[in-house]
């Protein structure tokens, strides 16, 4: 690292130049990766807290769609005579008031049984809210807050669950179907111990995903997701075309005194390691700051912005750009291992 680090002293404009272009890339990823996880998070996370290995839709002769299917009496009544685990769930958004507080937009959930965990609503005339619905109606246990025409007492206050962007309420099947007469039976149906599903599926005219799969069946999720992760992976890429280009460009520059190096004995693997830890030093300083403003900036911005901070978001996106830098670095490594030491020679008549 000798020759590294006075090639770092005597050139300080040039590192510090592609040190910002790094820092400047490592805050776009990391930004960028915890508004990703922050969308989704608004948009699936109670989909995602769903336990059950079959989600039920009804068969509307396209793909799954979590909007589209409306399940009857009588689909649900096929599917319960399987002798499997069976809970109708209804989805629908809804006007959420409480006095004194303005109406906010809600998702509501009505599911009896246990397919979410503990976010269940025990009793009629009860709702369970989401953190978030609960900060928007400013309201705890005990308050009494109105679903479209029906008021309904909060029995407790959960997890911070979204879908589609729109905090979550849950209450009883019984009163999701009053509040929504026009949305059938239930939604979807979370099935468990079911084995010959394609003879249900036929019989009640509805089609099937893994819990996992019914993800996609959301349409706002999969735009959003896919674009905001063809972005990531672009400046992943961007990242290593940047740092490549600059070391190739760096070590052209220096093939003279590369070649003096070999010429008074100096190896090719000794140069290889000292070229590769020049850029890990700029890659760990750049990315270190970049990915440390994007922690900043989340402790400022509160909850203006959805955005997740965590290890996916801030270490795995740093990890990555050190290593794609340093894959960038290495095409420039060509340069060096094929440069003649009679190079130097031929500089120095």
């Amino acid at each position: 690292m000798f020759v590294a680090l006075r090639d770092l002293r005597a050139a300080r404009g040039r590192f510090l130049l592609i040190t910002l272009v790094v820092t400047m890339v490592a805050l776009l990823v990391s930004f960028l990766s915890g508004l990703t996880a922050g969308l989704a998070h608004q948009n699936i996370s109670a989909i995602q807290a769903l336990r059950t290995d079959t989600v039920v839709f009804a068969d509307t002769g396209a793909a799954p769609s979590f909007d589209s299917s409306t399940l009857s009496e009588e689909q649900v009544r096929t599917w319960q005579a399987t002798g499997g685990t069976v809970d109708p769930i209804g989805i629908s958004r809804t006007r959420a008031a409480r006095d004194g507080v303005p109406a906010t937009q809600v998702a509501l959930f009505g599911v009896d049984g246990t397919p979410f965990g503990n976010r269940v609503a025990t009793g009629s005339g009860q709702v369970v809210l989401s953190s978030a619905a609960a900060e928007n109606l400013d309201a705890k246990t005990g308050d009494r807050v109105t679903l479209g025409s029906d008021t309904f007492t909060v029995r407790s206050v959960t997890s911070d669950d979204w879908y589609a962007h729109t905090p979550v309420v849950w209450t009883t099947l019984p009163d999701w179907q009053a509040v929504n007469p026009r949305s059938g039976a239930a939604t979807i149906l979370a099935v468990s111990g079911v084995s010959d599903r394609s003879a249900v599926n036929a019989a009640a005219h509805t089609t099937t995903t893994t819990s996992e799969d019914s993800l996609s069946a959301m349409s706002s999720y999969q735009a959003e997701n896919g674009s905001l992760t063809l972005m990531t992976v672009m400046l992943f890429a961007i990242s290593a075309l940047v740092i490549g280009a600059f070391f190739t460009v760096w070590t052209i520059q220096r093939t003279a005194d590369i070649a003096t190096l070999k010429a008074l004995g100096a190896t090719t693997g000794s140069l290889v390691r000292d070229a590769l830890g020049q850029a890990l030093v700029v890659l760990l300083i750049g990315v270190s700051v970049g990915v440390g403003g994007t922690v900043l900036a989340s402790v400022f911005m509160g909850d203006a912005l959805p955005f997740v901070l965590g290890p996916g978001t801030t270490l795995l996106p740093a990890v990555a750009l050190i290593a794609l830098g340093l894959l960038g670095a290495a095409f420039a490594l060509r340069f060096l291992v094929t440069t003649d030491p009679l190079t130097a020679l031929n500089q120095a008549r």
